[in-house]
């Protein structure tokens, strides 16, 4: 018996190496044959790892060689600080012994804080805000300040759009759909829905790829506002992309062929200008009842001043009802590198020229301003609202909260945490049931930085915030006050927040023992 064991043995680690040599001898022809790869070609099978190293790279930098803050798009202590937050560990972001932080380089968010900081019982709760009040039947009344920005069903998964769903619903922010419409688990635990209309006008659309006004009738009886995107900060210029791979069960919403790629016009067919696009917002609204805003990235000065001067001129009633600026560094899908890499501005300059606008024409209380680009953070978040924006939308935030651990396979239908994937087995791995609570631990928890920071500010919630508030870290390494680098329109100024010191200076008299009382002018001197 021990014999036949031997012989078998013997003869599988044989066979075990003739298959190996077969591979070997396989690869070396294929290599010296192909034309395409040089290092290939002249270097044969051990040229293959080099390529090997080169996929392996990014991974072996992210664990082992990259420091806490050297990474991009996002660095680990930003995405262990949502993770931390999301789980609610460690009082929800506390660290010890100092911040890795560098408050010296440019560009470094510093606030203000004040000499006598709001306390505990001086608090007062953030206030909703209502969207489209005055302009449209039925009006949006947002609760929360930092909200899950438009991330559609087959850009991410059907267990990802639930758990954002429901978890929308438990912290009370809204859910954007993204481009591809609204599908069933959008409206799972009931949250409040905004609903995208894309270029191609999925889930908005008739048989032949136009605008349905009866569609949209249908859509206003559940979702809370529209939102017409012009475009994105990824990809400025050019309509969405999704891979035919993840064209499966949300063929039917977006009414498209399965297993095609969904590709998206770079414009609205019925949107050639200025003119046209507010006609859309005006539609819209009219059908529906429902608050209608717009989406851009921002490029310059030119589109935001016809605008307005086209709103001025026709009517408030024309006007979108929430803008949406998307800056150039954000991006939760797929997109051409050079557009990545080169369209648009960056929401640090996108999101001033915005308020500036809004300040400028007068139209700041009548469009609410909404801030999108990287902003995960708390800290960036309080930015924004200092800046004026009304509201924060974040998706990579959120992506985080779900256990995205950046692996840059958004586009291959590989997404090894489920988020980014068809892939039944890869889903498996996203349990709805945990994650939507972390999706809403995330949202409480940045609402409640936010509020701390405001509070440390002397303010008595986060909507106070003004730009005196912030100051920005300059080349040289010293910070210049927001207020400086972007000053408010003149006479456009914004009502000063008034710090809860201040009012109590006003109304409050106090006088020192060691100074002697002033009498008034006139008094007896005696």
């Amino acid at each position: 018996m021990s014999e036949a064991l031997q012989i078998l043995s013997v003869g599988a680690g044989t066979l075990l190496a003739i298959v190996i040599f077969a591979v070997i001898v396989f690869w070396f022809i294929e290599d010296v044959t192909q034309k395409k790869h040089a290092v290939l070609r002249n270097y044969p099978v051990i040229g293959r790892l080099r390529y090997f190293f080169e996929k392996q790279g990014e991974y072996f930098r992210q664990y082992f060689f990259a420091g806490d803050r050297d990474e991009m798009p996002f660095n680990r202590a930003t995405r262990s600080w949502v993770y931390r937050v999301a789980k609610k560990e460690d009082g929800s972001g506390l660290i010890g012994f100092g911040s890795t932080y560098d408050i010296k380089a440019p560009g470094a968010i510093l606030f203000v804080n004040s000499a006598f900081p709001v306390q505990e019982w001086e608090h007062k709760a953030t206030p909703p805000l209502t969207i489209g009040d005055g302009y449209c039947a039925h009006p949006f009344t947002a609760r929360s300040m930092v909200n899950i920005s438009g991330m559609s069903f087959g850009a991410i998964s059907k267990p990802a759009v639930q758990a954002l769903a429901r978890g929308a619903a438990e912290a009370g922010c809204w859910i954007d759909t993204g481009e591809g419409g609204l599908a069933p688990h959008h409206l799972e635990g009931g949250p409040d829905v905004i609903m995208q209309i894309g270029t191609a006008k999925y889930g908005i659309r008739d048989a032949d790829g136009a605008f349905s006004p009866e569609r949209a009738k249908e859509l206003g009886k559940v979702v809370k506002a529209f939102e017409i995107k012009l475009s994105q900060g990824a990809k400025p210029g050019k309509g969405g992309v999704l891979p035919g791979g993840k064209v499966t069960e949300i063929a039917a919403i977006r009414g498209i062929p399965a297993g095609q790629d969904s590709i998206s016009p770079n414009r609205h067919r019925d949107a050639a200008n200025v003119g046209e696009l507010l006609d859309q917002v005006h539609l819209i609204r009219s059908l529906t009842g429902r608050p209608v805003g717009i989406k851009t990235a921002i490029g310059g000065w030119k589109f935001l001043n016809d605008m307005a001067e086209n709103i001025l001129t026709r009517g408030l009633e024309y006007a979108p009802d929430f803008l949406v600026i998307d800056g150039g560094e954000v991006g939760s899908g797929a997109a051409p590198q050079a557009l990545f890499d080169h369209m648009s501005l960056s929401i640090e300059e996108g999101l001033p020229r915005a308020a500036d606008m809004l300040y400028e024409s007068g139209l700041k209380d009548r469009i609410r301003l909404v801030a999108s680009g990287k902003l995960v953070t708390s800290a960036r978040a309080a930015w924004a609202l200092c800046v004026g924006a009304d509201f924060v939308n974040t998706a990579r935030g959120f992506m985080f909260s779900l256990g995205c651990i950046q692996a840059l396979r958004c586009h291959t239908n590989t997404c090894p945490t489920g988020i980014t994937t068809h892939n039944p087995r890869l889903q498996r791995g996203l349990v709805v049931d945990e994650k939507y609570k972390r999706v809403a631990n995330y949202a409480l928890g940045m609402n409640h930085d936010i509020e701390m920071i405001a509070h440390s500010c002397g303010v008595e919630h986060p909507r106070l915030l003004r730009r005196e508030h912030c100051r920005i870290v300059q080349n040289n390494g010293h910070s210049t006050s927001l207020k400086t680098l972007y000053p408010y329109p003149s006479g456009k100024e914004p009502t000063k927040a008034e710090t809860f010191a201040e009012r109590a200076t006003m109304t409050m008299t106090f006088q020192s023992p060691l100074i002697p009382a002033r009498k008034p002018a006139g008094a007896s001197h005696d």
